[in-house]
């Protein structure tokens, strides 16, 4: 991103951290603890000392890219599945707890109450930090640290599968078309969806109903290619009763899977995860819910 685009995201970045700063600051002033900036930045500063190159994103960057913001506990980083043990052993040297909350895509490291989110897939499977993601990042200064943010495209491939009853990233995506269609490479992002083009295809038609006005940030082009696949994708036959579900949603459609006779989509040899880790992933989900209650959530 560069030029007039990139000066306004820099300058938008840079009064989020200020107000992040300002938050930070006056929770210290009251509790006397470490401040989450501080936290972050050590962390980020721990990883960097090991040469475990990461990219930053979650609410951060989608607070950069659409402007959106929200409160969050979590702090995300993204890294190559092949770094997490290299981040796990550094920040463990730092004092750091740590542990592979679910091997197939999710670390976390933790000092005190606060921790940060070590992520290399998406809770799927799918969406793994490849070398791409550090190819197109962007750039940034973070708390006087030089940092590289998730591209919008990847943002928007991750996120584009979170579909739980409890949360639908599916605002998050409306928000970052809205702000960046223009400079979203729109062939990459195809690319990347591969043979799910149709959840890419239903994002970019329900940012048609939300935005009427803005429709026209989409091209035409990008539209008139996945309105055509669908058009000629040939009829599914009864005997390949598979359940892509699971790949959106942990929890809704198990029951496909259990007791209507659906193969379960998160077998098939694309997506990373195995009959173990799908148990791991199922039996968390009361565990959660547990915790979202007691939160008040």
């Amino acid at each position: 991103m560069r030029g007039r685009g990139a000066s306004c995201m820099h300058a938008l970045a840079v009064s989020i951290v200020l107000r992040w700063m300002m938050t930070a600051k006056r929770m210290v002033d009251t509790t006397g603890r470490e401040s989450p900036s501080d936290f972050h930045c050590r962390s980020m500063m721990m990883l960097q000392e090991a040469n475990v190159p990461f990219l930053i994103g979650g609410a951060y960057v989608v607070e950069v890219y659409a402007g959106v913001t929200r409160r969050s506990k979590d702090f995300d980083l993204y890294i190559r599945p092949h770094h997490v043990d290299a981040a796990i052993d550094a920040l463990a040297r730092a004092g750091y707890t740590t542990q592979k909350t679910f091997p197939h895509w999710l670390a976390k490291a933790g000092h005190g109450r606060d921790y940060i989110d070590l992520i290399f897939r998406a809770g799927n499977g799918l969406c793994e930090v490849d070398d791409s993601w550090f190819e197109r990042a962007h750039d940034d200064e973070l708390l006087g640290l030089h940092v590289k943010l998730c591209a919008p495209e990847e943002m928007i491939w991750m996120k584009a599968y979170i579909m739980e009853r409890e949360r639908f990233d599916g605002a998050d995506i409306a928000h970052i078309l809205q702000s960046c269609a223009e400079r979203i490479d729109w062939p990459h992002l195809v690319h990347r969806f591969g043979p799910d083009w149709r959840v890419l295809l239903s994002h970019l038609v329900l940012f048609g109903y939300i935005y009427p006005s803005e429709r026209h940030k989409v091209p035409a082009a990008v539209i008139d290619d996945l309105i055509g696949r669908l058009r000629k994708e040939p009829q599914a036959t009864e005997s390949d009763r598979v359940c892509r579900g699971t790949l959106l949603s942990r929890k809704q459609y198990l029951l496909d899977i259990e007791e209507r006779g659906f193969r379960d989509a998160r077998l098939e040899q694309r997506v990373q995860m195995d009959s173990r880790d799908i148990r791991h992933w199922t039996r968390a989900i009361a565990k959660e819910e547990k915790a979202r209650r007691a939160e008040g959530l």
